[in-house]
Order: structure tokens, then C-alpha cells, then sequence
């Protein structure tokens, strides 16, 4: 099977990380009378939090999860990991079918296997930053010197280090989430889910925790589900998106696919305002051939490549994530999309 482009990334195809199979989840009476005749209540059209949602999450991916308030992005992300537990359909997790597992397996699972961020940072206020970061490992058992190693190294790493005595109180609110950030990889989880960590934030300390969280996947290569309601947040993180609206995936592609062929109304308001100079890559425009000149990486976008074009250059070579010439991008293609808005 050929290879797919995500991103301007090679995706070989393979059995996704995470599978949903028609996943839906009720409440309440209509929880009780989906169970009793779900024919009929699919027909019927129940209120449905979540709502016969198909997603197939590849292994390394970020795939973000976006709506408005009360989309239904946050339960289903719950439903994933069980904290909610689904009405109805599949969750196959590396091929296990989660929803077979019992409640021992499912703890085993998400305190081995999957990290959790959320929009709180829910530290522990009378724990220090490093016993806030090692607390998942005592809670598996971990002797007290290597739970405190690898929680120094989750420090470092979220660039912290030298705050490990240091009190949430203490911190910033981009540090606290920094600490939760740290807390949530110290058990080395295979599956991420964060969700709307940084909507609590300042804008500026939004960005910078942007910038921190692609720094640290770019290092880490996590499978990764993010909830987000903005769509700027999304286009700049995400592999691939799903719009959710009433419980359902309304569409789900790269951000180029949303922007430039959105499904329906709904999506093209979403995007409406996005400039596509800023969500198209490289990679979606180049044509086969070579070109002097400064190069650029195939996943930077168009707005990041139109100021090479000064001083009369006509075309810049294209370069895959290992340097390699891979194509060449010309002008009249950015200018022409440029103008398309």
C-alpha cells in the first residue's frame, strides 16, 4: 500500500494506536432507552453527548478534537479512556477492545500507558513540584529514588529545573501547567491526551506553551489527542483535525482539507477567517523539479516561505525533514493562493 502525506509528513499505514467504532454516549432517560431499543433511538434522534463517532488515531500523531461549548469534544475524549464510560460501540486501543476490559485492566492501562492533561491543572498544593511530578510512580509502587530520577528528567525537560522544591503556589500559572505537563509524561504513557490545557492561560503564556508542547513531540513522538474550541490552536498543533458539533464528527482531515474543502456550513465558519497562505504547506503546493536559492522545509506553511521570494527569486528548493531535495515551490503558486485569501 503507498504511503499517505499528513502534513507534509510520510505516513506508512498501519494499524492505527486508537480505534472508535460508532461510540456513542447518553445520559440520563435516554441513556436507559438507547440501551432498550437502540434502533429506535438512533431513529428517534435521542440527546446524545456523544454521537456514532468513527476515528482512527495513527501511532505518532497529533490529532486534535475541536468544537464550541457543549460539542460533546470533552466527553468523548472521556469515553477514550474510560473516565466517562461509553453507551455504546468499539474502542480498540493497539487492537485491545477497551470496552472488554475490566476495571483492574483499565487502571493498569491508564496509569502505565496513557498521560492525562487537563484544562486544571489539579496539583497537589501541599506536594513540592518533584513530588507533584513523581506522584503517578508512587502510586504504581515505584521505589522513592527512581520515581524521583525520572521525575527530575520530566523537569528538565518541561524546562523547570532547579523549581523542584518550589510550591504551586509559587509558580506562574505557564509553570503550573508546565508541572502537570511534566506530572502527566512521568510514566511514559504510549497515548497523550490533553484537554484544552493551555484555555486557561494568558494569550502570550498560551503561545509559548504551544511552541513547548511541539518542541517537546518533536522530541517525544507521542500519540496524541488534543481538545481544543480554537481553531487557530488547532491548525498550528495538529496532524489532523475532527470538528465536532451535537455529539457528532461533523469532518475530519488535515487542516489544509478543512480550509480548502470544508463539508458543510458549519466547518466553512470555522475557517471562514483563516488565511490559507497559514494553514497550506509547502508540500501541497510544490511541483516536481529543482531550484537554487535558500531552501525550505516541505511542512512549513506558505506564509512561512512567501518572504524567500524577494529579490526576484522565482523558485526555492523544497526540502523533506532530513534535508533532502524533494521538489521546488514557485512564486506565481504562492502569489496565486495568496490572493485566493
Amino acid at each position: 500500500m503507498d504511503q499517505e502525506v499528513v502534513a507534509g509528513k510520510q505516513v506508512q499505514p498501519e494499524t492505527p494506536k486508537l480505534v472508535c467504532r460508532d461510540v456513542w454516549k447518553l445520559f440520563g432517560t435516554a441513556e436507559k432507552a438507547f440501551r432498550a431499543d437502540p434502533k429506535a433511538a438512533r431513529r428517534d434522534g435521542l440527546p446524545a453527548a456523544v454521537r456514532a463517532v468513527d476515528l482512527d488515531i495513527r501511532a505518532g500523531e497529533n490529532f486534535v478534537i475541536m468544537g464550541l461549548s457543549g460539542s460533546g469534544k470533552s466527553t468523548l475524549v472521556r469515553c477514550l479512556s474510560r473516565l466517562v464510560e461509553p453507551t455504546a460501540g468499539e474502542i480498540l486501543f493497539n487492537g485491545e477492545n477497551l470496552l472488554a476490559a475490566d476495571e483492574k485492566r483499565m487502571i493498569d492501562i491508564r496509569r502505565h500507558r496513557m498521560g492525562m492533561v487537563f484544562q486544571h491543572f489539579a496539583l497537589l498544593p501541599h506536594l513540592s513540584v518533584l513530588d507533584n511530578v513523581a506522584f503517578p510512580l508512587e502510586i504504581q509502587g515505584v521505589d522513592r529514588p527512581k520515581r524521583e530520577s525520572r521525575a527530575k528528567e520530566m523537569i528538565e525537560l518541561v524546562g523547570l529545573a532547579g523549581r523542584e522544591r518550589a510550591f504551586p503556589r509559587e509558580l506562574s500559572g505557564g509553570q503550573q501547567q508546565r508541572v502537570g505537563i511534566a506530572r502527566s509524561l512521568a510514566g511514559e504513557p504510549e497515548l497523550w491526551f490533553l484537554d484544552e490545557p493551555f484555555s486557561a492561560l494568558d494569550p502570550l503564556i498560551r503561545r509559548e506553551m504551544q511552541d513547548e508542547f511541539l518542541r517537546l513531540q518533536s522530541m517525544l513522538g507521542k500519540t496524541i489527542v488534543f481538545i481544543t474550541h480554537d481553531f487557530d490552536e488547532a491548525i498550528r498543533l495538529a496532524d489532523r483535525i475532527a470538528i465536532m458539533k451535537d455529539g457528532a464528527i461533523v469532518q475530519a482531515g488535515t487542516p489544509e482539507q478543512l480550509v480548502l474543502s470544508p463539508a458543510d456550513g458549519y466547518v466553512s465558519a470555522f475557517t471562514r477567517n483563516v488565511s490559507k497562505a497559514k494553514v497550506v504547506r509547502v508540500g501541497s503546493l510544490m511541483k516536481a523539479g529543482e531550484a537554487p536559492g535558500p531552501p525550505i522545509g516541505v511542512r512549513a506553511t506558505i506564509a512561512e516561505a512567501a518572504p524567500l521570494f524577494s529579490a526576484g527569486v522565482e523558485q526555492l528548493p523544497v526540502v523533506d525533514p532530513e534535508g533532502r531535495p524533494v521538489g521546488a515551490l514557485a512564486r506565481t503558486d504562492v502569489v496565486e493562493l495568496m490572493m485566493r485569501g
